[in-house]
């Protein structure tokens, strides 16, 4: 069997016939015979596996990839199945190089179709270079791509709403007009977030119903479900509902 096949098999091997099924009526915007069912923590704990492996191969190999399992699995897009998504998402989360990782998310990207792939794709080593980092999510938010402003959004929640925060941050996201449900959903998720972490600077956007309605009451929303805010602030957002 090629690299491609080789994995398909071990996921068929994972299958959760009731997990895909649970799974069918949570991810609706993909062709359902694409779920296999193979529960989160047995595709990270085989993204490891195969990593640790393809690390073991680049080294036999003097550092070639042309022939090792996780480099042809990564440059084969798009995939046939949901859930070769999500290995391919939890492969690059553990890549360790900063240009490497950076590299993979923006060849990956236009592939991603579903808000499950989208969040969970997340690579550890952005943390550690927030410059950089920033100026590809301003341009990501910019894309007019669905899944690719969702996930732009989605880093500049993870990553810039505590010591690396600037107002201007704000702005980016407020902006942002869109007809989906997954890029609004994620706006409202980013300022209940910043409502939680950044009042001050979040409130005058809410006060100012900068978001569009729908996006506005459903950060309203979220903000009050959320233990992070303040009774006070709270008291102060059903004002703006």
């Amino acid at each position: 069997m090629n690299p491609i096949e080789t994995i398909q098999t071990q996921l068929f091997a994972l299958r959760d016939e009731t997990y895909r099924d649970f799974n069918r009526k949570l991810i609706l915007n993909i062709d359902l015979q694409t779920i296999i069912g193979v529960r989160t923590p047995e595709l990270r704990k085989l993204a490891k596996e195969l990593m640790r492996e393809n690390a073991h191969e680049r080294t036999k190999e003097q550092g070639t990839s042309e022939s090792n399992t996780v480099d042809k699995f990564l440059q084969t897009l798009p995939h046939t199945y949901f859930e070769e998504n999500q290995l391919h998402a939890f492969l690059i989360e553990q890549i360790k190089d900063y240009g490497e990782a950076l590299a993979a998310t923006e060849a990956f990207l236009p592939y991603v179709d579903n808000w499950a792939t989208c969040d969970q794709l997340s690579p550890k080593v952005f943390k550690k270079h927030p410059p950089e980092l920033e100026t590809r999510i301003k341009t990501w938010i910019s894309s007019g791509k669905t899944y690719t402003i969702r996930f732009g959004i989605g880093m500049l929640l993870t990553h810039f709403l505590d010591g690396n925060f600037k107002p201007e941050y704000l702005e980016w996201v407020a902006v942002v007009r869109s007809e989906e449900y997954y890029v609004n959903m994620m706006i409202a998720w980013y300022f209940a977030t910043a409502l939680a972490k950044q009042y001050d600077a979040a409130l005058p956007y809410i006060e100012q119903r900068r978001l569009s309605p729908w996006t506005h009451n459903k950060a309203i929303q979220k903000a009050l479900e959320s233990y992070r805010v303040s009774e006070e602030a709270k008291m102060n957002l059903k004002l703006s509902k």
